[in-house]
């Protein structure tokens, strides 16, 4: 299975006329926040495929438009936005139509009390909120969840020094205890191609999306 990542930035070659060349044979869009809504529809109406996304600490301004609703074993939200077919998966835990169990956090670590910004006990409490259908999932599917979708990267992995780019550490905790196979995240600019996009830490392979990355989900 073939995930398109993207965060942050606007990528020309994704925002192209040659969007269908490119990427004809991805199967989903995975988005780590900070983009134009308007982007992500383009996206979706050109591959004609799921997109799933979480905000970040810009571009939030349309984040009233979202509910954060308590996930339970038995109950799937539809949190749509009217306008754009992309899915919130903000502290959520969906199953594609791949079969493919994701869940996503979004929102950076605290720095200036803006929108959308935790303390790593703050994160640790959204964490909580879906545990209930990770253990369904354990029950039903024989796994807690296969990727995890975040635009902050997890302490120590990819992440700065300063405040506002330091990764929270309670992903440490998750990724310890449920085990995904991928975290991708965003946040976190890449300017030099030789820098580091992806970390394999414990059982998980941590992917930077920044711009753009295509995941061959499974190819560890």
């Amino acid at each position: 299975m073939k995930i398109l990542c993207i965060s942050d930035i606007v990528d020309p070659l994704v925002y192209s006329p040659q969007i269908k060349e490119r990427f004809t044979d991805v199967d989903l869009i995975l988005s780590a926040g900070d983009l134009p809504m308007d982007y992500l529809d383009y996206i979706i109406s050109s591959l004609n495929k799921p997109l799933y996304f979480v905000f970040g600490n810009h571009q939030t301004e349309e984040l009233k438009h979202y509910r954060n609703l308590w996930n339970t074993p038995f109950v799937e939200y539809n949190n749509e936005y009217l306008g754009c077919g992309a899915v919130h998966l903000g502290s959520r835990v969906k199953k594609t139509d791949k079969k493919l169990i994701i869940a996503g956090f979004g929102g950076c670590m605290q720095y200036n009390n803006g929108i959308n910004q935790f303390s790593d006990f703050q994160m640790f409490i959204e964490i909580i909120k879906i545990i209930p259908r990770l253990l369904w999932n354990r029950i039903i599917h024989g796994r807690f969840i296969d990727l995890l979708l975040t635009h902050a990267p997890p302490k120590g992995i990819h992440d700065r020094k300063d405040r506002c780019h330091c990764g929270f550490k309670t992903f440490l905790w998750f990724m310890q205890t449920f085990k995904p196979l991928y975290l991708v995240h965003g946040h976190v600019h890449l300017y030099d191609l030789s820098d580091i996009r992806c970390t394999k830490w414990k059982n998980t392979t941590v992917v930077n999306a920044y711009s753009h990355y295509v995941l061959n989900f499974g190819d560890q």
